[in-house]
């Protein structure tokens, strides 16, 4: 089969805390070993006096240099500076992150490099993690790699995935497609299980740094994704600094000595606590020992599977409460879950699987696909079936993924008029509303783009926007505008307008604007939910308020238009009609019933001139 890319693909599975890379070889796919010998790399790079070090290196160093090794690039990319959560990052971690000298919203890593200052994008610290991936499959497959499919999170936004794709740029990497890390894991997953019995999967993929979960149905090659939910900052990383947290109290109650300003004791002791999390997947109680922690303070302590777990509750019963909303998205009941699929090194803490295994009655999660590997597995297989690699199965694999939040314009009177509802499957293309003027003599439209499910426009997340102007002018609702929206497969989104009539046009590709932080995502459903009756009587008072102006413009037209009609009725409407657009700006917020009494009003004043045009 001739594939879609020129030359062979790699997978990258791009981590909060572990990369990996994968290929097409020898008629399977190769999960492909670093010069240490290991399947997963660290996504850490470290800057020296002599020279810059990637993934294990600079991994093995971190506490000599906790200042100046960077990890958690993937937290801060495509993230603005003032977000909150990049602000409550930088307070835990050891490196130093700014804003940008000329924009000031795009945050800088500083490190010391070769003995001079250095700031660096978290694009271009990421990009050098996915050179080093790169030079790894090189090193294995013995030829140059131009191309590969990178994965991010389902949950990522427009700005996240157009950073990422600018970081393999970087990394000399042509990003040939970027899929949705569950997605990848139900490609893995689905490969030998292809039959054509539809089953229903629910991928359950808690990382590093994110946590996604998706339902999807893998019938004969198809993976069709039918909802998405997650969170963008939740995962191992969360769960190391709790007990990170538990020990900082402990050793200041046990010495009197607060270690939470050393930048090297925090970095030891939470390389101490991440092995410990590890170590708790296994066994019950587990040492932490760190010699000289602290002013030659030595830290020994232990700490049980159940004080672990009740340290990291509230964040275990999120990803429940996120696993339910996927289902509910869906419109599945649990039952209907044919097989759950563990993905992320996180999902092998017990609690997890145990609180899974109770949401699902009892039911044991699947485990047949390593956790750390799945994705760039999936990855790679996406990569085969592009570059034209592979055998009679990998062409067969159809993806269809969806978008995580409703997409849409604001209309008059701060209406969202949703034009993408969330969960519809990606790629969208050319899917279009007509929008019109609403004044009379427009000549331009400023076309405002959000996201999120309340009613209310600006209580949404504003994307982007632009201005559509020069068309001729004429009365309200009569110049009309053809809004068109575009998602990719990489989830990208293009929004354009054109005049109906002239053919003006004008469009925006939404990256220069991030899409929902973490937690403004969750509250964006959240608030939808919340908000529903506010927002339906908003809805309510836009209605009254456009009904009213619909009357009365229109009921003007007709009477300056009525050929029968005496002057001093024309100048009677005239003056009424005045005496509205005034009241109007001056009530351009309020209820129902004050736009249903204005609206007799009116009728008493026009409805005897209009009987006189019969």
């Amino acid at each position: 089969m001739a594939g879609e890319v020129e030359g062979r693909a790699i997978g990258i599975d791009l981590g909060t805390t572990y990369s990996c890379v994968a290929a097409w070889q020898h008629n399977r796919v190769e999960i492909i070993a670093n010069d240490q010998g290991n399947r997963t790399t660290p996504s850490c790079v470290a800057f020296t006096d002599n020279e810059r070090l990637i993934g294990e290196a600079a991994k093995n160093q971190v506490a000599n240099a906790p200042t100046n090794t960077v990890f958690d690039a993937k937290r801060l990319i495509g993230r603005k500076f003032n977000d909150p959560t990049v602000q409550s990052d930088i307070k835990l971690w050891p490196f130093k992150v700014i804003p940008h000298t000329t924009d000031n919203n795009t945050p800088m890593i500083v490190v010391t490099f070769k003995g001079e200052e250095k700031q660096f994008s978290a694009e271009e610290i990421s990009s050098m993690v996915l050179s080093k991936m790169k030079d790894i499959a090189e090193a294995y497959l013995g030829s140059s790699v131009k191309n590969a499919v990178v994965t991010v999170p389902a949950y990522f936004n427009d700005s996240q995935r157009q950073a990422t794709k600018a970081a393999g740029t970087m990394a000399g990497l042509n990003v040939v497609r970027m899929i949705n890390e569950p997605t990848a894991a139900a490609i893995a997953y689905g490969l030998d299980k292809w039959g054509d019995v539809a089953k229903n999967v629910l991928i359950f993929d808690l990382g590093g740094g994110t946590f996604d979960v998706s339902v999807a149905t893998v019938e004969a090659g198809v993976i069709d994704v039918k909802a998405i939910a997650g969170d963008t900052h939740l995962g191992g990383q969360d769960f190391d600094i709790r007990m990170v947290n538990h020990f900082v109290k402990e050793f200041e109650r046990k010495n009197g000595k607060d270690i939470s300003t050393n930048p090297r004791a925090i970095r030891r002791l939470r390389s101490a606590c991440e092995r410990a999390k590890r170590m708790l997947s296994s066994t019950s109680q587990t040492n932490v020992e760190i010699e000289s922690l602290f002013e030659g303070i030595d830290l020994f302590s232990t700490i049980a599977r159940a004080r672990f777990n009740e340290l990291n509750m509230d964040l275990f019963n999120k990803c429940m409460e996120l696993v339910e909303k996927c289902l509910s998205d869906a419109k599945m009941k649990r039952g209907g879950v044919d097989e759950v699929v563990l993905v992320g090194g996180s999902s092998r803490i017990p609690k997890v699987q145990e609180l899974l295994r109770e949401f699902f009655n009892g039911k044991e999660v699947c485990k047949t696909i390593n956790p750390d590997e799945a994705v760039a597995y999936g990855a790679a297989v996406l990569a085969a079936k592009l570059s034209g690699e592979g055998n009679e199965k990998v062409p067969n694999v159809v993806l269809l993924d969806v978008t995580p939040l409703s997409l849409g314009v604001s209309t008059y009177g701060d209406v969202m008029r949703v034009i993408i509802p969330r969960n519809t499957p990606i790629p969208t293309r050319n899917v279009s509303h007509i929008l019109s003027t609403t004044a009379d003599n427009q000549t331009r439209v400023a076309v405002k783009v959000y996201e999120g499910e309340r009613s209310k426009a600006t209580t949404n997340n504003l994307l982007g926007e632009f201005v559509l102007s020069g068309f001729p002018a004429a009365p309200r609702r009569v110049g009309r505008l053809k809004v068109c929206f575009d998602i990719d497969e990489n989830g990208i989104l293009n929004v354009s307008a054109e005049h109906i009539g002239t053919g003006l046009k004008n469009n925006i590709t939404i990256t220069d604007k991030g899409r929902l932080s973490k937690k403004e995502t969750e509250k964006a459903i959240k608030d939808a939910d919340k908000y529903q009756l506010k927002d339906e009587e908003h809805t309510k008072n836009v209605k009254a308020m456009f009904d009213l102006e619909n009357y009365a413009y229109d009921t003007r037209n007709a009477i300056r238009s009525a050929a029968n009609l005496k002057a001093k009725d024309k100048k009677k409407m005239e003056d009424a009609f005045e005496s509205f657009t005034k009241w109007l700006e001056s009530n351009k917020h309020a209820k129902a019933d004050v736009y249903k009494h204005k609206m007799k009003e009116l009728h008493t004043v026009f409805d005897p001139i209009v009987a006189k045009m019969k």
